[in-house]
C-alpha cells in the first residue's frame, strides 16, 4: 500500500469525522482542510491549503478509498471514505486505523485511551485482539519495545510497502555521554582561549614598549 502522509491524513479525518460528528458527514473541501490542521489529536500537526487536499483526494479516489458525493440537501461537493469496504474492517477495527494514522506509532494503552471518542473498546485485551487481527492482515505492525518501554507500539501499514522500522530512541547513558563530551570540548576550547590570552599579554609585558610603560 502506497498512500504519502498527506493522504493518511487526508483518510483519517474522513473516518475520525464519520465517528465522532455524523451530523456534518460528509465533509466538505474546507472542512476537511480544517480537520486535517487541526492542533489536536494529531501528530505531526499540518498546515495543508485545500489544493493539496483534493490532489490527495483524487489519489485516494483512484486507490478506490474515498469518493466524491453530497449531503443531503447540500449542493457543495463533499467527500466519504471507503476504506472499510477497500479492505473489509469492521468499525472498531477501523477506529483503530484511524488513530494510527491521526497520531502515528502507539501503544494499546495509548490507543485505548485515544479511540474511545470513535468506539469504546471494553477492555485493553479487545484493544490486542484487534490489532492482533490487523496485523495478521498486513494493515498494521507490530514495532519493537523502546528501552524502558513496557508495551509494545503498532503502526499503520496503508501508507508503507514495508513494515515499520524505527531506530530505537537513544538511552539516557548515552545521552548524558553526549552532554558530557560537549560540555569537555567546550571547556577545552575556553583553555585554549584563555593560554592564547595568557600568551599575549605576557608578550606585552616583555616587549620593549610594554616595559617603558611599566
Amino acid at each position: 500500500m502506497d498512500a504519502d502522509a498527506i493522504e493518511i491524513r487526508v483518510l483519517g479525518c474522513l473516518i475520525e469525522k464519520q465517528r465522532t460528528t455524523p451530523d456534518a458527514y460528509p465533509l466538505s473541501l474546507n472542512a476537511l482542510r480544517l480537520a486535517c490542521n487541526q492542533a489536536t489529536n494529531r501528530q505531526p500537526v499540518a498546515d495543508y491549503d485545500e489544493p493539496t487536499i483534493r490532489s490527495a483526494l483524487e489519489r485516494l479516489s483512484r486507490k478506490g478509498w474515498t469518493r466524491l458525493t453530497s449531503g443531503a440537501g447540500s449542493r457543495a461537493a463533499k467527500y466519504r471514505h471507503l476504506l472499510d469496504e477497500a479492505v473489509g474492517v469492521s468499525p472498531a477495527e477501523l477506529s483503530l486505523l484511524a488513530v494510527l494514522m491521526l497520531r502515528g506509532p502507539q501503544t494499546p494503552g495509548e490507543l485505548k485511551q485515544r479511540v474511545e471518542r470513535l468506539n469504546p473498546f471494553a477492555s485493553l485485551a479487545e484493544i490486542e485482539a484487534a490489532l492482533t487481527g490487523l496485523v495478521a492482515r498486513q494493515l498494521v505492525a507490530r514495532l519493537p519495545r523502546r528501552p524502558g518501554q513496557k508495551e509494545e507500539r503498532y503502526a499503520q501499514l496503508l501508507g508503507n510497502d514495508e513494515p515499520v522500522r524505527e531506530s530505537p530512541e537513544p538511552s539516557a547513558a548515552a545521552s548524558g555521554h553526549d552532554r558530557l563530551q560537549a560540555i569537555e570540548e567546550r571547556v577545552g576550547l575556553l583553555e585554549n582561549e584563555l593560554a592564547s590570552l595568557r600568551r599575549e599579554l605576557a608578550q606585552r609585558e616583555t616587549s620593549p614598549r610594554g616595559q617603558a610603560e611599566a
